[in-house]
């Protein structure tokens, strides 16, 4: 496979703070010899771990580019032992754009995984990833939220792997990022993602879901600003004592199978009928669909296939066929001290 065609304006090796860009050449209309250019950040002192602190995977996701944003003008080599690689907004033309995909290519980064260097600009970003960023790290973390179609309770969340010893790795960083709530999540769509390519390279990785809607509040914010602290400290990278403030707990939650999820079969005006946080039991309605071609029609009901807490739903008022309306994940154990 030839060499990846995007460059870095840092050195990796380097200890201090270096702020610079990926460079992906991208000839275009406007910019015959562009270039997409992807901030990043260094900040290196000594022969510590690496961790890798992404945002942005789909550009209408805020809690991620702003907390990294944050940190990435304030963190400084002398606070940590060891390599921080940011990278607030990963698909930068998607971010710039306010979408979950690239305006250039309709790419979905988090379904572009190996990627590949002859590929679009996408997967050309994916592939920079793959082989060039992963692995120089021990510990990844990846702060994602509902963006513009999805409303969450604000998780961090694993999967269940088939290597015991780096799941149980991988959930010791979920809890010690410290969400109200952490997740063993399933995913509809596993194929190309992010998560995958750093599981199956062995590292410590953890994903979030932090609110949605496509922008974010203080409190989903403050939630990502001491998850990464807290994920920091748990990987070595700066001393625990430095981000241990009042003490939380988390709500550990299981997405065991399909049932989970409640998908629209209509399209329409959308009711939702249970709200973020709310217990179901089997059976009860958790939202109505109304055509919007006629008045007086009876609405479609959507009803829970299994008990437990309304995790997720679709944000918008509108409905399509196909839509994600709901998920409901099983509540394994409530109130868990965060420690990291």
């Amino acid at each position: 496979m030839r060499a990846s065609p995007i460059s870095p304006t840092v050195d990796f090796e380097a200890d201090g703070e270096q702020h610079g860009f990926l460079k992906l050449p991208y000839s275009r209309n406007d910019s015959a010899w562009g270039a997409v250019m992807i901030p990043v950040t260094v900040i290196k002192r000594g022969d510590g771990p690496t961790v890798l602190l992404t945002g942005g995977n789909h550009g209408d996701e805020y809690e991620g580019p702003i907390a990294l944003s944050k940190l990435a003008s304030t963190l400084k080599a002398g606070d940590i032992n060891g390599r921080v690689i940011v990278v607030p907004f990963m698909n930068y033309p998607a971010f710039r754009a306010g979408t979950r995909t690239s305006p250039i290519d309709a790419g979905n980064l988090n379904r572009s995984f190996p990627g590949h260097p002859d590929g679009t600009v996408t997967q050309k970003i994916a592939d920079y990833f793959q082989r060039h960023l992963l692995p120089l790290a021990d510990y990844v973390l990846d702060i994602h939220a509902g963006g513009r179609t999805l409303d969450f309770l604000p998780f961090a969340a694993t999967h269940v792997l088939a290597d015991a010893r780096q799941q149980a790795r991988c959930e010791a960083a979920m809890r010690a990022f410290g969400a109200p709530y952490s997740m063993r999540m399933l995913e509809l769509d596993s194929v190309g993602l992010y998560d995958s390519a750093a599981e199956e390279a062995g590292k410590v990785f953890v994903s979030t879901e932090l609110g949605g809607g496509g922008s974010s509040t203080a409190a989903s914010v403050a939630i990502a600003e001491r998850g990464v602290y807290g994920f920091l400290a748990h990987a070595g990278i700066i001393d625990k004592e430095s981000v241990i403030g009042e003490a939380r707990t988390t709500t550990l939650l299981d997405m065991p199978d399909d049932a989970c999820y409640t998908t629209s079969e209509h399209a329409g005006l959308l009711e939702m009928c249970r709200d973020l946080g709310d217990m179901v039991a089997e059976g009860d309605v958790l939202a109505r669909v109304y055509d919007i071609t006629r008045s007086g029609a009876t609405p479609v009901e959507y009803r829970a296939k299994r008990a437990g807490l309304l995790a997720a739903r679709h944000f918008p008022g509108l409905v399509q066929t196909g839509d994600t309306v709901a998920v409901v994940a099983d509540i394994i154990e409530r109130n868990i001290p965060v420690t990291i």
